[in-house]
């Protein structure tokens, strides 16, 4: 892969998992299910994805356990650098070269919608867990694709509403110049401005920006009752410190970040977090499974103790229903494992009551957390309140809203 810029991340590396006794049917290609993370690595989202993914997705092949059948699974990895094209050509490796079977993760919507291209109507099944355009299960849907955690109307949507709601009217918006931000602020705008709400201004920012200083002076100056951060990983951590040392929030200002992962805020610490408000679709200290998986989690080869981000926790989920779905069809072919994906309605433990749509939208419960003060956090990583839960119904597009094909 080293023409393709991943470095000494590359897919090379694979690391055999879940070999139990037996083999595995015949219909599954290579007689393996291979499973690629294709991530951020090195850059901005690899505190909330990365190795971390990689790690999250060791642990689902290890509990599937061969899934009762013998079948044997592999996960491989690369970075995607951030970069469209460069997503492109290892799916494309992936696929034609390395016998892949699944692309889980895919942090930065460019590149996910890209995978997405590439891999329709292939054999190939993408499992967008981190991948938050909104797109996906709407004009860009694919019959191969499930899409789990958060996408772009969920958390424009779903947070402005829950602001609103609580006295939240006026708005000014940080946004990242790329479609993840463009999605969040336009799904935003419209429901503040369809409920009385206004959007005062909006400030955009490349990726991976150091210096937020006139953004924020922009939000600042606005009189915004609300500053709206539509970016993610190292550019909301940037844009909060910042925020601090301007005196943002004690000037009245609320700062709300759009995509926030536990994982940010251990980052940039409470004291300059404390106040955040943000919606998240897991937090690891909710409930006895979230934390049983959270400590497992934080005891893998170099994870040191950190708590798993939403992001990691859905390539835990989406990598083992995958699986289980490969093992119900005895076959890794995206036309068999997909449908059978969408017939589940049930539990999953780590993001509670669970459908799969057709529009391969995976809806559970969202949560709007409010960041401790450092004087309120009693141990590591007790870093949230949670100040509202928005039910699955609510929280994501209705099926028939998103112009979806594979809608009948």
């Amino acid at each position: 892969m080293r023409g393709f810029g991943v470095g000494r991340f590359g897919i090379g590396l694979a690391v055999a998992l879940a070999c139990a006794a037996g083999s595995a049917r015949a219909e599954i290609s290579d007689n393996v299910v291979r499973v690629g993370v294709l991530n951020d690595i090195s850059g901005i989202f690899q505190d909330t994805n990365g190795m971390g993914s990689v790690e999250a997705a060791r642990m689902a092949a290890e509990d599937f356990n061969g899934g009762g059948k013998g079948i044997k699974v592999e996960i491989v990895y690369a970075d995607h650098q951030n970069k469209a094209d460069v997503g492109s050509a290892i799916s494309r490796k992936w696929l034609d070269v390395e016998g892949v079977d699944a692309i889980v993760d895919v942090p930065n919507s460019a590149v996910g919608l890209a995978v997405n291209t590439v891999l329709r109507d292939s054999r190939m099944t993408f499992l967008a867990s981190s991948t938050a355009s909104s797109d996906l299960t709407g004009k860009a849907c694919s019959p191969n694709t499930i899409q789990w955690v958060n996408d772009a109307w969920a958390t424009g949507n779903t947070t402005a509403a829950a602001m609103m709601q609580r006295g939240g009217k006026d708005w000014y918006f940080v946004t990242v110049d790329y479609a993840l931000g463009k999605g969040i602020e336009a799904e935003a705008t419209n429901y503040i401005e369809k409920h009385g709400g206004k959007v005062l201004g909006s400030s955009k920012h490349p990726l991976g920006t150091s210096d937020f200083a006139s953004f924020l002076l922009q939000a600042q100056n606005s009189k915004a009752k609300v500053i709206g951060l539509a970016n993610a990983g190292g550019d909301t951590i940037n844009a909060v410190k910042q925020a601090a040392e301007f005196g943002i929030q004690e000037g009245g200002q609320t700062m709300v970040a759009f995509l926030l992962f536990v994982n940010d805020v251990h980052g940039m610490g409470l004291k300059v977090a404390q106040g955040l408000q943000l919606l998240e679709a897991f937090y690891w200290d909710m409930n006895d499974d979230t934390r049983a998986f959270a400590k497992r989690f934080a005891a893998r080869p170099g994870m040191n103790g950190k708590m798993p981000s939403g992001n990691q926790a859905g390539v835990y989920a989406a990598t083992l229903a995958y699986l289980n779905a490969v093992a119900s069809t005895g076959s890794d072919d995206a036309k068999v494992v997909v449908p059978q994906m969408k017939t589940f309605k049930g539990k999953d433990k780590l993001f509670g009551d669970t459908t799969i749509r057709q529009d391969g939208r995976v809806i559970h419960p969202m949560y709007l957390f409010e960041v401790k003060k450092p004087e309120e956090s009693k141990y590591p990583y007790d870093y949230y309140k949670l100040i509202a839960t928005i039910p699955a119904e609510q929280a994501f597009r209705p099926l028939a809203d998103g112009g979806c094909s594979l809608v009948k």
